[in-house]
């Protein structure tokens, strides 16, 4: 009978320290209640077709943003491979806008499950950001992929502040239901027209957290954007200029451009201007303009996407023309294929991977793809983000801005004339780092802003350059006073830094 009753009393123990270790208060307050452990439960994923096997959980589903419309953002969220507890969360947006963090972010740059050609499974991605963090992917704004709204009109009201609003009223939501999170440091990276939504969203929350309740507060402690569209005037002029000094464009081109355009007003238009714009563009059609030195995607019908240089009314750029396909077809070279994309629609179209994933759960009336194409316009739009990062700099997050320099897109050349045009002071002159005795780039930090140079990498660093874009990362949310360690602020001499050397491999 003691026997019976001794082995009660150690299970009972057992669970009682285990239940209370789950629902222990967070300093916000908000315990793990039912309805918050059935909500997890709701998401957790279990059997994603194809996918390898991991020791770590990952959940996906919708946050409702606005109930009165009834609009939703889909998310899939990844939890770290190890010291889940202790872990930063990190939030991935790609641009566009219209682009899918899940399709671009998760697929095929720096998520666990890569997708590959002609097979079902998906490929473990060893050099993961969920290595280092907590790792949360979403579609916004409504519209893109599997993010839906219930009131139609809302399509014709997005823009950029529009997108911030929902993904900041998304990531409230979001906590709510994984409080467990609500504690750590959050950040937020992206790439491409994340140079509007990254500084947008964190001036959101930056300026909600002076007012909001402490149930409401996100820890945010910093951003990181890649190869960012961030100022209509030097993001412009440096994409022309490399174009021209990469060999892109004739001389006669370049100069009709950068004499007959005003960079500083794209909406006074001419039709010189207009002309030089779209032979421009017509030029890029012939190579990968997202990634200059690797094969062209050119298989038939292949999708639309980002890469395909689209055009929404209301963003004031000229140089965002129309959209375009690419056809014929490719022999892959080096393990690169430029193709990903495609392979990517058909996985997220399968309705066994949708169930899996708990999306589309109202039925769109349209197959999920990479690029929106229900977006029919963007409403407002901030022409430069400079005084948008400089407000946050000057409050504190830290921030990083890095850029692969074979990107013709968003070249490295229109990021350091932004940069410059900032005007911050110079902490550590510009300096190269290593990877295998080459280098792998430069850096240069600014009072409150570092800037990194990728060499090779195009327009999604992390798609070919899978190890450095993860070292980057793992630098970039390290404790500030390590920050830079890995990106060689002071000179590497690679004879003495093996260690990091083998760290910065590319792969």
């Amino acid at each position: 009978m003691n026997l019976i009753f001794n082995s009660f009393c150690f299970f009972f123990f057992l669970f009682i320290i285990f239940s209370f270790d789950f629902v222990k208060p967070r300093p916000s307050g908000i315990e793990y209640n039912k309805e918050i452990i059935t909500s997890q439960e709701t998401d957790l994923v279990l059997r994603l077709p194809g996918q390898p096997e991991v020791n770590f959980r990952h959940y996906s589903g919708y946050v409702t943003v606005d109930e009165n419309h009834g609009r939703a953002l889909f998310y899939w969220f990844f939890e770290a491979i190890d010291h889940v507890d202790e872990r930063p969360l990190l939030l991935w947006l790609n641009g566009g806008p219209g682009s899918s963090s899940i399709g671009y972010g998760e697929a095929e740059e720096l998520g666990p499950f890569l997708i590959q050609k002609g097979v079902p499974e998906l490929k473990f991605n060893k050099h993961s950001w969920n290595k280092e963090a907590n790792l949360l992917f979403l579609e916004a704004p409504v519209g893109v992929g599997f993010s839906y709204t219930n009131t139609s009109s809302d399509l014709d009201q997005l823009g950029d502040h529009f997108t911030a609003n929902d993904s900041y009223n998304f990531l409230v939501n979001w906590f709510k239901r994984f409080p467990q999170f609500k504690s750590h440091e959050f950040y937020i990276a992206g790439e491409s027209y994340g140079g509007h939504y990254l500084p947008q969203l964190a001036e959101k929350i930056f300026d909600e957290n002076k007012k909001t309740s402490k149930e409401n507060y996100i820890n945010l402690k910093g951003f990181m954007v890649g190869n960012a569209w961030m100022d209509d005037e030097t993001d412009t002029i440096g994409m022309v200029k490399y174009a021209w000094s990469h060999a892109i464009i004739s001389d006669e081109l370049y100069q009709t451009i950068m004499i007959n355009c005003d960079f500083s007003n794209q909406n006074n238009s001419n039709d010189i201007c207009d002309t030089a714009n779209t032979d421009f563009f017509e030029t890029y059609k012939l190579i990968d303009m997202y990634s200059l030195y690797t094969p062209k995607c050119v298989e038939q019908n292949t999708p639309v996407s980002s890469r395909g240089l689209r055009k929404i009314a209301g963003i004031t750029s000229k140089f965002f023309p129309s959209q375009q396909k690419r056809s014929e077809s490719l022999v892959l070279k080096a393990g690169y294929d430029p193709c990903i994309s495609k392979y990517s629609d058909v996985y997220f179209n399968r309705p066994d991977v949708q169930e899996a994933l708990h999306a589309n759960v109202t039925k769109l009336p349209y197959e999920w793809s990479h690029c929106s194409g229900v977006i029919r316009a963007w409403n407002d739009y901030q022409i430069s983000l400079l005084p948008t990062i400089r407000k946050l700099i000057n409050g504190g997050l830290r921030v990083w801005v890095y850029s692969g320099n074979t990107d013709g897109r968003v070249p490295v050349t229109s990021t350091r004339y932004t940069l410059n045009k900032l005007g911050l002071n110079k902490t550590q002159e510009w300096t190269p780092w290593y990877t295998s005795e080459q280098v792998g780039g430069w850096t240069i930090v600014y009072d409150g802003l570092t800037f990194v140079t990728i060499r090779g990498a195009g327009h999604e660093v992390p798609t070919i350059y899978s190890k450095t874009s993860s070292t980057t990362s793992q630098t970039f949310l390290d404790e500030q006073t390590f920050a830079f360690k890995a990106i060689a602020v002071i000179p590497f001499n690679h004879k003495s830094t093996n260690n990091w050397r083998d760290m910065l491999e590319v792969q």
